[in-house]
């Protein structure tokens, strides 16, 4: 087996293409650091780099041999920090890309000033990932509350509804009605993951359009509400992400009618750290943070809509 200090310094010198910056990485000196590749080319028998013009590569023998043993490199050290982290200060915070720009990034500078000894690692998450193969203190979800191997609370109730510029609000033909968004060009999140809520909203809305005047479709709930923002078209907004963004008149509200979703954003971790002190905090903090914060009333651009038009 080779040393392990030898595999670190060959994953760090080929990221780096440099034996200077990889020396310097693992805090080292760079005669330490080829001491170390030397040792690992004599017990493999072939030449791991080529340096040219300065520029130090990997041969295709290191090549392959890295993309082998990187992954286990990459393991060893996930193990290590998850047991290593479970009793300190260290909050591994695993949240959807799309919650964490628009709602808890910005709101952790309080946590942080009433929790400063508190260390912060912030993990993105896909709609695609697996939950139960990721290793987080505390997750943020969305769904309907469907975890059995989890402790899950609900953040908020969250709305869903049409949302748009006030540019493309104020230009284009009046939207009094449902039906008058097929003048219009919609966002869609297109994923064979995410379910797109353009269909619930138009249904609860008691609307028949299906057509637009066009439609911009994004992979992931980021893009679109990207998109929105910079005026691609009208989009369906979740409350949540949408309220600051309504406060500030980034965004208008055309319509009144919004349909309480069953689904909504969720806190969860695993029992097993559940009881941790830092773990407790959080989630007290979270819950009363975006209890005060999430707006409880619809924000207006135009005439919207009343009857015949109800929560369901």
């Amino acid at each position: 087996m080779p040393p392990l200090n030898a595999l670190l310094a060959l994953e760090a010198i080929a990221r780096h293409q440099s034996f200077t910056r990889g020396a310097s990485e693992l805090n080292i000196t760079q005669t330490a650091i080829s001491h170390r590749i030397k040792e690992l080319e004599s017990l493999l028998g072939i030449q791991l780099f080529t340096r040219k013009q300065n520029v130090t590569k990997l041969t295709n023998e290191g090549r392959i041999y890295l993309e082998c043993v990187r992954p286990a490199i990459a393991q060893i050290a996930a193990a290590t920090e998850s047991v290593s982290s479970v009793h300190d200060n260290r909050l591994t915070i695993a949240c959807l890309f799309a919650f964490s720009a628009k709602c808890l990034t910005p709101a952790l500078p309080e946590f942080l000033a009433m929790n400063p000894n508190i260390e912060l690692r912030l993990m993105p998450l896909a709609p695609t990932d697996r939950l139960e193969q990721c290793d987080f203190d505390v997750a943020i979800w969305h769904g309907i509350d469907d975890w059995p191997d989890f402790d899950a609370q609900k953040i908020a109730d969250e709305d869903i509804f049409p949302v748009c510029t006030p540019a493309l609000f104020s230009s284009g033909p009046p939207l009094r009605i449902p039906d008058d968004l097929r003048h219009y060009p919609i966002v869609r999140t297109a994923s064979p993951i995410i379910t797109d809520d353009w269909t619930v909203w138009l249904r609860e809305s008691n609307s028949e359009v299906d057509t637009f005047a066009s439609e911009v479709h994004c992979g992931t709930l980021a893009f679109a509400m990207n998109a929105i923002i910079e005026g691609l078209g009208v989009g369906i907004g979740r409350s949540m992400l949408v309220g600051k963004d309504l406060e500030s008149g980034r965004l208008v509200e055309p319509f009144t009618f919004r349909y309480r979703s069953p689904a909504g954003y969720h806190v969860l971790s695993r029992p097993e750290r559940s009881a941790l002190p830092k773990v407790q905090k959080f989630k007290r903090w979270l819950l009363a943070h975006f209890a005060q914060t999430v707006p409880t009333t619809p924000i207006v651009a135009g005439p919207g809509l009343h009857e015949p038009f109800s929560w369901d």
